[in-house]
């Protein structure tokens, strides 16, 4: 696989997380900028956003949390070659998995939606690892 390939899923998945985190700081700025959200408040950690700053600061959050491991499989998949279309095709339903747990913490915010796109990207992540773990241990 061509390390464009590989790397176009990592790309999307970065621009996701910096899109969360330049939306999150435009809504907490403008919260902030009308007095909503003391100043102080922020600075003790002890600021009690509303609702939509809420969703997009945890939406943003969750993309620093299991994408880390994404983000290490794939510079390992890459440095020992292991990295194939299937493999491209598992990232890809990994980082769409990403974007629809951030689609719906930010809209609807529905637990129960949130929980189906979860599973499915951390279980396809888990995939990736133990089909990468093998082809390294086996040395397939």
């Amino acid at each position: 696989m061509s390390i464009q390939a590989v790397l176009l899923p990592v790309f999307v998945q970065i621009a996701l997380t910096f899109g969360l985190l330049y939306w999150q700081g435009y809504v907490r700025v403008g919260h902030t900028r009308r007095g909503e959200v003391k100043l102080r408040d922020i600075a003790l950690r002890q600021a009690n956003w509303p609702e939509q700053a809420t969703k997009l600061g945890n939406a943003f959050l969750n993309q620093l949390e299991l994408p880390i491991l994404f983000y290490a499989l794939v510079a390992f998949a890459l440095l020992t070659r292991k990295a194939d279309l299937l493999f491209v095709v598992l990232a890809w339903i990994f980082v769409l998995s990403r974007l629809l747990h951030a689609y719906i913490h930010v809209t609807s915010n529905r637990v129960s939606r949130r929980f189906y796109a979860f599973t499915v990207g951390s279980l396809t992540l888990l995939v990736m690892w133990a089909m990468f773990a093998f082809r390294v241990l086996t040395g397939d």
